[in-house]
């Protein structure tokens, strides 16, 4: 949280989405959590904390509970990403709607701490008896997001009274009480310790440790639980335990498996843990679920969750591109698992998993102009497939307003919104630059700032100048990012009082010595556009290849392709040609033109014993981020390859 108030973003690309942040996607989802957007699917999830105010006041209310048995935790991460919004653009007005709606949230709560408004309006007297299906815990730990966000950010303690309170009846139930079980949906984990960090209760680490210990300790417990206690949300499988994650005490686990969002969440929480406790155990198990993801089950773009059978995992190498998942959220976790490996050890490839699902994925679930979101982040998109038949029902061709599940589009919203969190990182003698984004950092305890100037993630370039109260001794640590390594030696260190010592170790270059004001750093990185093979194993990438440039992910839409991109081959024996940055073109992008053939068929049939015939052409490429803002038309990131 300290970076969220010493950093300040000033560049063409990330002050762009700061000022989307603030000025169009918090008030646009906060239209549609009060259900004010036209012709938008209904959120209701206000108006369930109102009627359960009227419950806890009166015995009754005049309406019922709506949308998902989750739906309180759309309100919790939207307050989360407003309260960032607070820190980089103060808004009076939506500081004192927020007050207004933390004090209804505070109506909503009984007098033992419990909150939530599912069980107060629809399930009274059931409150606890299913956690594999009822997500209490999960919306416990939004909420307690939240309010430590909104406490660090405006000083306020309202929110936080209240999540302290239910943290507290949380802890009693399961530690005094002694009562079994863990959440079906892993976050609380996380949250609580983020909330221990702010107010320093090692209760509330203990309960994260608590939760983490016992899983998969008893993996019968959501079967016990389902014969003793027979209350159903969906009719989850308790059998499943591979997908509930509880097959095994996790410590044990080598294998990322079940639903992609609560795994990601789950091993965030571990790491959290591993980093209080040095549990070599625990930080061991994090490493294995970090190489089975990022080696075996990640797509290109940094999405994972390969069916929507679940929203899960399925097996290694599996990576359908036109039935693919992928979920926003997921690939949010999966920053969040990377950020929390990165604390724990320093080590470039975390920081380059947590870019590429940042520059890809992520910002592809949200339409350009903030207003549309995906949830469901396809590789190949064909209009009267996708979205329409049963098999690709889920794949969506057009970003919609809003969802009845509307889990993504608040959770990209907290995200970019505290990004800064992201980008540095400070020890005792190391300042970290872990992304590249142009704009300044202040070390107040070291008596340095660090300006930052670039046109990432197109241009090649990254400058930091260093401003310094006096001479200061420290280390500053650039990430080197995996496709880019012979810019090692591309770097500049200019100094007019002392010399640097230089080394390099694990992804990042360590530059070393006094640092005084005036005193530069310039990084050249390799930003020539590069064809990328998938692993011989994945079979739906058999033949194809795709195109990258830096961080960047490339794919074809048919409306720059003559409305057809099943017909390209990319000649992969001739170079790309990067086009200029055009900055009204999709709000700013680099296009790249790759070589390549359009075959025809002369006869019109379903199969020939002709071999197709090939002219060749140029392919218009854009970035994967900005796919699906001009309307309805075909997308693909692989392509054949053809010589």
């Amino acid at each position: 949280m300290n970076n969220l108030k010493r950093v300040k973003i000033n560049d063409t690309f990330w002050g762009r989405y700061e000022k989307l942040i603030t000025d169009s996607v918090i008030p646009y989802q906060e239209n549609a959590l009060l259900d004010r957007i036209p012709d938008a699917e209904k959120s209701h999830a206000v108006e369930n904390f109102r009627q359960a105010a009227q419950v806890l006041k009166s015995g009754s209310c005049n309406g019922e509970f709506y949308g998902m048995v989750f739906q309180d935790s759309d309100v919790a991460k939207w307050l989360e990403a407003a309260s960032y919004s607070l820190l980089l653009k103060p808004d009076p007005a939506l500081e004192k709607r927020m007050d207004e709606l933390i004090d209804l949230i505070g109506q909503a709560q009984r007098e033992d701490g419990y909150l939530n408004t599912y069980f107060t309006v629809k399930e009274p007297g059931r409150e606890w008896t299913n956690l594999m299906e009822a997500h209490e815990l999960y919306c416990a730990g939004h909420m307690i997001e939240a309010a430590v966000a909104y406490y660090e950010c405006t000083g306020k303690r309202s929110l936080l009274d209240i999540m302290c309170k239910m943290a507290d009846h949380i802890y009693n139930h399961f530690i005094i009480e002694k009562a079994p079980g863990y959440p079906g949906h892993p976050e609380i984990e996380l949250a609580l310790v983020r909330l221990y960090e702010v107010t320093h209760d090692e209760r509330y680490f203990e309960l994260a440790k608590h939760f983490i210990d016992v899983r998969g300790v008893d993996p019968e417990y959501f079967d016990k639980e389902c014969k003793t206690k027979p209350f159903k949300v969906w009719g989850m499988d308790p059998f499943d335990k591979e997908y509930a994650q509880n097959n095994m005490p996790l410590r044990d686990l080598t294998q990322a498996t079940g639903h992609a969002v609560r795994a990601v969440y789950l091993y965030s929480g571990m790491a959290d843990v591993a980093a209080k406790t040095r549990d070599s155990a625990l930080l061991s198990a994090c490493q294995a679920l970090w190489k089975n993801i990022t080696n075996r089950q990640m797509y290109i773009t940094g999405g994972i969750g390969a069916t929507n059978q679940g929203e899960a995992f399925t097996t290694d190498y599996n990576l359908p591109n036109d039935t693919v998942y992928a979920e926003t959220c997921a690939s949010i976790g999966l920053i969040f698992f990377a950020s929390r490996m990165l604390h724990l050890e320093k080590k470039g490839e975390y920081a380059d998993v947590m870019e590429q699902a940042l520059y890809n994925t992520v910002l592809a679930g949200m339409q350009l102009d903030g207003q549309r979101f995906f949830y469901v982040n396809p590789l190949e998109v064909i209009p009267g497939i996708s979205g329409e038949i049963k098999t690709h029902k889920h794949d969506l061709p057009e970003r919609p307003k809003w969802f009845g599940c509307a889990c993504c589009p608040p959770n990209v919203a907290r995200l970019l919104g505290s990004l800064a969190e992201y980008a540095w990182e400070e020890t005792s003698d190391t300042i970290y630059s872990h992304l590249f984004i142009g704009g300044s950092y202040a070390c107040p305890d070291k008596g340095i700032s660090v300006h930052t100037e670039t046109g990432y993630p197109y241009s090649d370039k990254v400058h930091y100048t260093f401003e310094a109260e006096s001479s200061r001794k420290l280390t500053f640590a650039i990430r080197i990012p995996s496709w880019s390594k012979d810019s090692v030696d591309s770097i500049e260190v200019s100094s007019a009082t002392s010399a640097k010592e230089i080394s390099y170790k694990d992804g990042y270059l360590y530059i070393s010595g006094y640092f005084d004001s005036n005193d530069s750093i310039t990084l050249t990185l390799d930003m020539q556009v590069s064809y990328v093979y998938a692993n011989l194993q994945v079979a739906s990438d058999s033949g194809l290849v795709a195109v990258k440039r830096g961080p960047l992910v490339y794919c074809v839409e048919g409306v720059d392709n003559d409305n057809d991109v099943l017909s390209l081959r990319i000649n992969t024996d001739k170079a790309p040609v990067i086009k200029d940055y055009q900055a009204d073109d999709l709000y700013g992008i680099c296009r790249i033109q790759v070589p390549g053939y359009r075959l025809s068929f002369e006869e019109d049939c379903l199969y020939s014993t002709s071999r197709p015939t090939a002219t060749e052409c140029t392919i218009c490429a854009i970035p994967y981020y900005a796919w699906g803002n001009r309307g309805l038309n075909q997308m693909r990131v692989w392509l054949p390859e053809m010589h």
